[in-house]
Parts: C-alpha cells; sequence; structure tokens
C-alpha cells in the first residue's frame, strides 16, 4: 500500500482589513446601548489583529442580505479563492490538475449546485474520471476528516489526491437588529475568509499521514451549532466549549501518540485550531506544553482571525515554512459534535 504524503500546501486569502479599524468603522455602530462596551471587550481580547474578508463591511455591509443572496455572492468569490490556493498546492507538489484522482472541498459558508468541486474541476482541467466529494456543515474540524478521505484514497488507489477548505465568514455578518448575545459577538469578533488546498501522493517527500482519529462528544451537541436562518448562517457558540475540549483532548492525543510509539514529549511541531484565545490556553494545559508550543497557532489567530475549516492548514503551512526540519508534526480542530479531530504527520524523505 501506498504511504499518503502532504506533498504540496497553497493558501489564498482576500484583502485584509486591521482588527481595530473594523470595530472603530463598523461594529461600534453595529451594536447599541450596553451590548456596545461588551462587544468592545470581546474585539479587544480576541487574539486577532487583522482579518480577511472576501465581503469586506467596512465597504459593503451585507447584514440585512437575505440568505439566497448571499449564496450567490459565495459562488462569485469562492470561485477565484478556491482556484488560487490550488493553482499553489498543485505547483508545490509538482502536480498537474488531471494528475489528481479524487478532490474533496469542504465548506460549510456556501451551498450552490453545481457546487465548487464540479466548477474548478472543470476550470482548472481535473480529468472527468476525477472522483469528488463534498463535505459541509463539518464547520471548523472538516479539513481533518478530508484530510483522511484523501489519505485512504492515495493509500488505497495509489494515486494523487487534492483537498480544498474554503470558508466566507463575511458573507454571515448577521443584521444589528437581530437577537444580540454574547455569543454572536464572539463569532462577529474572530471570524475570517480563506482557502487553502492540501496535495496529497503516493510517498516522495513532504508530511506522511500516519493516523487521523476523532472523539465525539455528543451530550454537549448544542454548544456549537451553525443555523440557516433568512439573514445567512447563525453562529451558536457556548461559553462551556473550553471545559469539554479539557475534558476529552488529553485521552485523544495521548492514545494517538502511544500507538505510533511516542507522546507529546516527542512531537516537534503542534497545529491546534485556535477557537480562541481560550480554546489554545486549554490545550497548552491539558497537554503540558510548553509556552511556545502554540506560537504558530496564536500567530495564525493574529494574522488571519478563524477562518473555519482552513484554519488548522494554515497553521501547517505557517509550520512547515518555520520549521522544515521538524520530525513530527500533530494536528488538531475541534467543532460541532462537540467532536474533536486529531491527525499525526511524520516527515518523509
Amino acid at each position: 500500500m501506498s504511504v499518503p504524503v502532504i506533498a504540496g500546501v497553497g493558501t489564498a486569502h482576500p484583502p485584509a482589513t486591521e482588527q481595530q479599524e473594523l470595530w472603530e468603522k463598523f461594529f461600534s455602530r453595529h451594536y447599541s446601548g450596553p451590548t456596545r462596551g461588551l462587544a468592545q471587550r470581546i474585539f479587544a481580547n480576541s487574539g486577532v489583529s487583522r482579518r480577511q474578508a472576501a465581503v469586506n463591511p467596512l465597504l459593503e455591509d451585507v447584514s440585512d442580505w437575505p440568505t439566497e443572496r448571499r449564496m450567490r455572492r459565495y459562488q462569485v468569490e469562492a470561485l477565484p479563492l478556491g482556484k488560487e490556493a490550488v493553482g499553489r498546492a498543485l505547483t508545490a507538489a509538482g502536480l498537474a490538475a488531471g494528475d489528481i484522482g479524487l478532490f474533496v472541498v469542504c465548506s460549510c459558508t456556501g451551498y450552490a449546485t453545481p457546487g465548487l468541486d464540479i466548477l474548478l474541476a472543470r476550470d482548472l482541467g481535473m480529468a472527468a474520471s476525477t472522483q469528488r466529494m463534498f463535505v459541509g456543515h463539518m464547520g471548523c474540524y472538516a479539513a481533518m476528516p478530508g484530510l483522511g478521505a484523501v489519505g485512504d484514497f492515495v493509500t488505497a488507489r495509489g494515486r494523487p489526491a487534492l483537498l480544498l477548505c474554503a470558508e466566507l465568514t463575511s458573507l454571515h455578518l448577521q443584521p444589528s437588529s437581530a437577537r444580540v448575545d454574547t455569543q454572536q459577538i464572539v463569532s462577529h469578533a474572530l471570524f475570517s475568509d480563506a482557502a487553502v488546498a492540501a496535495a496529497v501522493v503516493p510517498g516522495g517527500r513532504g508530511y506522511a499521514l500516519r493516523e487521523v482519529s476523532a472523539v465525539t462528544d455528543t451530550s454537549t451537541a448544542d454548544h456549537m451549532t451553525w443555523d440557516v436562518t433568512d439573514t445567512g448562517f447563525r453562529m451558536g457558540l457556548s461559553p462551556k466549549v473550553p471545559q469539554v475540549l479539557s475534558n476529552h483532548v488529553q485521552d485523544l492525543v495521548h492514545d494517538l501518540l502511544a500507538r505510533h510509539g511516542t507522546s507529546a514529549s516527542g512531537v516537534d511541531g503542534w497545529a491546534v485550531h485556535p477557537g480562541g484565545p481560550r480554546i489554545l490556553n486549554v490545550v497548552e494545559r491539558e497537554l503540558s506544553l510548553a509556552p511556545t508550543a502554540l506560537a504558530a497557532s496564536r500567530q495564525t489567530l493574529d494574522q488571519h482571525g478563524n477562518c473555519s475549516s482552513p484554519t488548522v492548514l494554515l497553521i501547517l503551512d505557517r509550520l512547515i515554512r518555520a520549521a522544515p526540519s521538524a520530525r513530527r508534526v500533530v494536528m488538531l480542530a475541534f467543532g460541532p459534535g462537540l467532536t474533536l479531530y486529531a491527525a499525526l504527520l511524520e516527515r518523509h524523505a
């Protein structure tokens, strides 16, 4: 059987805006009364300095748009962003679009048929026989089962596969007249847009995908929600999420590493999805990590915000660039369920 190896990662971002400018020129007016002070504190403590938005509220306020209009705009904006990320990943891996046997697309911020998988396969020149899979509504951890799917395909078929995660959270700004709660303010303060693609090949140089594992605590399913409303998709994010993660992350990571004869001390890089500063603090504490271990995750949160499914791949790309000789990398992502996903990567020559 073939060893699935991540041979190339490609990223794409829409234009960036400073977090403080977003607050001063838009969100400070979006909220009123006592809510404004609460929102200001949440924005200031978000761990985010700048974010990217395909639809920037400083230029275009979509908060009162109906969902249908937002979905039409999704295709307009997501297609070129996805094409850029895929092109870069293929180039990095030395592949042509026609080489891809399976194309997996993850996105929870927009839906249309034909979807991004079909349109990008057409525009990039993938073969008519290329298999496709669309992963929707898994939220922030979707890259992990997506990575597992392409890894399994490469192992079984011995052919290259491609994963794309593309999210446009900026399309789901909620109207100021809507029910305002702390969860919604946190969502407005954290989320950002991005597309990241990863090319996985049978053998060769890169990072071998050794295993993808998961645990889901269905008793806390209501702690993280993503509801389709008449004015876009609305995020629900309970403050209890960090506590649920603290109950499970240690066992998930310990068991994964033990199956491969190692422990947290044998890991050289950590790509941990930054659902927010508290999430990173919990992971650092529960895994007894050094203060610098999650630097790439915190830097990604600072410069890109929480981009949902692409974020853990953004962190992986940052890690690979900063420490190309790292032997083992653990990826962690969390989302609705509540679900925790972990993956072990090892450098492959």
